[in-house]
C-alpha cells in the first residue's frame, strides 16, 4: 500500500496539535468561572447573567463605572453576597460561597474599598482574626512574618500600630499585607492604589507580578486605566449589570477604554485654565501642634494662605500630617491657638467644626462612609448633617424641603442611587462622593477643605467633580485640595505645595513647578532649607 507522504505529514502535524490543545487546555482549567451569575436588588438589576473566566497566573481587570456592578459582583465571588442564579466553578468544580471565611479556605483573598478594620486593635491583631487556626499554626511569630513581608514589597507597615492612629494610605496597606499573610491562590483588589504614592504603585505592582508568576490570579478593579493598560491581561468592561466589551488592555489606550466603559463621553479636558487668587480669605500662621494619636504627625510651624478665586493644591505621602492639618482646619480638633487661623482676618483656631461651618466653611473627609456620612442614614438625613440652619425653623425640622435638596443634589450630580430616601452605605463609593461633593458645595462655602475629592471615583464621576469644584473656585471660593494623585493636583490646582513629616513646602504657581520638584519636595528635602533661612534670620 502507498501513502501520499504529504498527506502522512498533515496527519502527524493534526495528532501533535490536537495533543498539544489537549495538553494546554488541562493546564488552563479555569481558576474562578462564573456562568450567568444574578442579582437583582429592589429597583436595581445589580448583576445581569454575568458570565467571567479567570485563568491561573491572570491579573484580570474588572472595569465600569460606579454602579455598574462591579462591587456586587466581586462581594458575591468573596462571598458576602448570594447570587440568585448563576453558577460559580473554582478549579472546575462546582462551589457555593456561603460567606467569607469559605472564600478564604478555598484560597480567595479580597481588599475592599471601603476598608474592614477592626481601629481599637493593633494591625498584627486585625491581621490574626482573618487567619484560621491552621494558618497561624504555620506561622511561628506573625509581627515577625508581617516585618518580612513589608520589608519584601516595600508597604511599610508596622504591626505594633493601632490602626485608628494609621492615615487612609497605612490602612489600605494593611488590607493588602493580611491578604498577603495568607496563601491566596485568588487576590481582589478593590481600587488597591488610590491612596499609594507613584513609588508604592510601583511596588505593589512588582508584588502583583510576582503573585501572578507564582500562579496566584488577581481581579483588579481601578479607575485609573493606565494602571490597567500597565499591569493587566485581561479586561471585563461592565455597564449597567451586564457585560458589554472585553479586551487586552496592552492592546487599547486608556480613552478606548474609557469609551467601553461609559460609551460617548465628552473629552476630558489636559488642562485647566489656570488662575490667580485675589484676596485671602483663610491663613494658616505658624500652626504648630502635637498630633492627638501616640503613632501621629505633628504639625510643625506650618504656615499658608487660601485665596479667593483659586485652589491649593497640598501632595505628600499618607501619614506626613494630612490628617492632622484637616482636623486642625476643620475644627474637628480646636486646641490650635486662637490666632493660628484666621477666616476673613477672624481668629478661629479656638472655634468648633459647627462654628467653622456658620462662617463659611464646607468640609469635604477622605472617608466617606463614617465621617463624610452616616452610613443607615438617608441620603435626606445626611444632608442635614451638615446644612441644618437652612431646614430647620422654630426648631423643627423641615423635611419637605430637606427632601427636595437632596433630590435636586441626585439630579444635578447624576448619583445612582433609589432615590432621596437611599441609605448612604447602598451607594457605590464614586455616587456617594458625589453626593458628599454636592452636599458641601451646595452650601456655596467661601472655603472649601477637600481630601482626596476622586479616590475610587470612575472617569465620568471624576469629570464631574472636577466640573464642579472649578465652578465654585469660579464663583470666588478658596479651595484647599489635599490628594496623593499628583496627576489630579497638577490639573486642578492653581498653586502647589508639599508637605513631609508635618512641614509643609512653600507654595508656588502650578505652572512654575514640575512632577521631579513636587516629588522632592514630598521627600522632604525643603526642610533643611527652611531650617538654613531660619537659622540665617536668627543670627
Amino acid at each position: 500500500m502507498h501513502y501520499n507522504r504529504k498527506l502522512l505529514l498533515q496527519a502527524d502535524e493534526r495528532l501533535r496539535q490536537n495533543g498539544a490543545n489537549t495538553l494546554n487546555k488541562q493546564q488552563t482549567t479555569s481558576r474562578l468561572e462564573l456562568i450567568n451569575i444574578t442579582k437583582q436588588y429592589p429597583g436595581c438589576l445589580a448583576n445581569d447573567s454575568i458570565t467571567l473566566s479567570l485563568q491561573p497566573g491572570e491579573i484580570h481587570a474588572l472595569l465600569g463605572e460606579n454602579g455598574a456592578g462591579k462591587s456586587t459582583l466581586v462581594k458575591t465571588i468573596y462571598g458576602v453576597v448570594a447570587p440568585d442564579k448563576g453558577d460559580i466553578l473554582w478549579d472546575g468544580k462546582e462551589v457555593t460561597i456561603k460567606s467569607p471565611s469559605t472564600a478564604r479556605d478555598l484560597g480567595i483573598g479580597m481588599v475592599f474599598q471601603h476598608f474592614s478594620l477592626f481601629e481599637t486593635l493593633t494591625v498584627s491583631q486585625n491581621i490574626e482574626l482573618c487567619l484560621s487556626q491552621k494558618q497561624l499554626d504555620a506561622i511561628d511569630n506573625l509581627a515577625t512574618k508581617i516585618c518580612q513581608l513589608s520589608e519584601e514589597y516595600g508597604l511599610n507597615v508596622d504591626p505594633h500600630k493601632y490602626v485608628h492612629a494609621l492615615s487612609i494610605g497605612e490602612r489600605q496597606r494593611v488590607e493588602i499585607m493580611r491578604c498577603l499573610v495568607q496563601s491566596v491562590k485568588l487576590l481582589i483588589l478593590d481600587e488597591p492604589t488610590s491612596v499609594l504614592t507613584p513609588q508604592e504603585v510601583s511596588g505593589l505592582f512588582e508584588v502583583l507580578r510576582t503573585l501572578s508568576k507564582e500562579g496566584c490570579s488577581i481581579l483588579f478593579i481601578s479607575h485609573k486605566l493606565h494602571e490597567v493598560t500597565e499591569i493587566c491581561h485581561q479586561a471585563t468592561i461592565l455597564r449597567g449589570g451586564k457585560v458589554v466589551d472585553t479586551c487586552v488592555p496592552s492592546e487599547e489606550t486608556p480613552a478606548s477604554i474609557a469609551k467601553m466603559m461609559v460609551g460617548d463621553l465628552a473629552e476630558q479636558e489636559t488642562q485647566y485654565t489656570k488662575k490667580e487668587g485675589t484676596h485671602t480669605l483663610f491663613s494658616a500662621n505658624n500652626l504648630s501642634l502635637s498630633s492627638k494619636q501616640p503613632f501621629g504627625t505633628s504639625l510643625k510651624k506650618v504656615q499658608f494662605e487660601l485665596k479667593a478665586g483659586e485652589i491649593l493644591g497640598i501632595a505628600g505621602v499618607a501619614g506626613n500630617g494630612q490628617d492632622e492639618l484637616m482636623a486642625i482646619i476643620s475644627g474637628e480638633d480646636n486646641r490650635a491657638d486662637k490666632s493660628s487661623l484666621t477666616l476673613e482676618q477672624m481668629e478661629i483656631g479656638h472655634l468648633h467644626a459647627g462654628d467653622r461651618r456658620k462662617l463659611g466653611m464646607a468640609y469635604v473627609p477622605e472617608e466617606r462612609l463614617g465621617r463624610g456620612a452616616v452610613p443607615d442614614m438617608s441620603l435626606t438625613e445626611n444632608t442635614l448633617l451638615t446644612h441644618s440652619t437652612g431646614f430647620i425653623k422654630n426648631g423643627l425640622v423641615q423635611w419637605q424641603e430637606a427632601k427636595e435638596y437632596a433630590s435636586r443634589l441626585i439630579k444635578k450630580y447624576k448619583v445612582k442611587c433609589h432615590g432621596e430616601f437611599s441609605e448612604a452605605k447602598s451607594l457605590s463609593g464614586g455616587n456617594l462622593q458625589k453626593f458628599i461633593m454636592g452636599r458641601e458645595i451646595g452650601q456655596n462655602p467661601k472655603v472649601l477643605i477637600c481630601a482626596h475629592p476622586t479616590w475610587g471615583v470612575d472617569v465620568g464621576a471624576a469629570l464631574a467633580i472636577h466640573q464642579a469644584l472649578l465652578d465654585l473656585r469660579d464663583q470666588g471660593a478658596a479651595i484647599l485640595l489635599i490628594s496623593e494623585d499628583i496627576d489630579e493636583l497638577f490639573l486642578l490646582a492653581d498653586r502647589m505645595s508639599a508637605i513631609c513629616d508635618g512641614h509643609l513646602s512653600p507654595q508656588v504657581k502650578t505652572q512654575d513647578t514640575n512632577i521631579d520638584q513636587i516629588g522632592q519636595w514630598m521627600a522632604g528635602t525643603f526642610i533643611d532649607t527652611q531650617r538654613e533661612l531660619t537659622q540665617e534670620a536668627k543670627s
